[in-house]
This record gives C-alpha cells, sequence and structure tokens, in this order.
C-alpha cells in the first residue's frame, strides 16, 4: 500500500467537516434548518427531540472553526495509521 502524507488527509477531512457544518449554518440562516432535520427524522420513522435555534454568527463561526480544527486532528491521526499499517504490508 502507498503512504499518504498526514496533512494532506488531515486538510481534506478538515475541510470536508468545515464545509458541511458551513452548509447547515447557511440552511439555519435561510431558515431551513428546521425542516430539513424533521425530514430527517420522519424518512427514519422518529420523532424530532431537537429545535433549532436562532442563527448566530459567532456560533456559527465556532462550529465551523471546531470542526475544521476537529477533523484536522482525526484525518492527521488516520494519516498515521494508515502510514503504518502500509510498512507492514
Amino acid at each position: 500500500m502507498k503512504t499518504v502524507h498526514e496533512s494532506h488527509v488531515a486538510l481534506f477531512l478538515a475541510s470536508v467537516l468545515a464545509l458541511f457544518h458551513g452548509f447547515w449554518s447557511l440552511l439555519v440562516f435561510l431558515g431551513l434548518g428546521k425542516p430539513l432535520l424533521d425530514w430527517m427524522f420522519w424518512i427514519h420513522f422518529l420523532a424530532n427531540p431537537f429545535k433549532v435555534r436562532a442563527f448566530d454568527i459567532q456560533t456559527a463561526i465556532i462550529l465551523i472553526v471546531m470542526t475544521f480544527v476537529i477533523g484536522y486532528a482525526g484525518g492527521w491521526v488516520a494519516g498515521w495509521v494508515w502510514n503504518r499499517v502500509a510498512k507492514r504490508k
């Protein structure tokens, strides 16, 4: 197996998670968060126990930054583990 650059994997995962949560923040801003959440629970035969709070730009920024940081750390660890497994093959 080929090795990977841990930082490339980390940046990819961090970007995907940040973009996903940025999109969620946009949906909340547009007032579409609750309908989407209700629909997602409905198609899984569940009742929605959550309330979507009002949009707040500071909360959105914190959400996006934190998911980027956590995604980067998780991606780096995943890349590191991949390289350790790849060396054994």
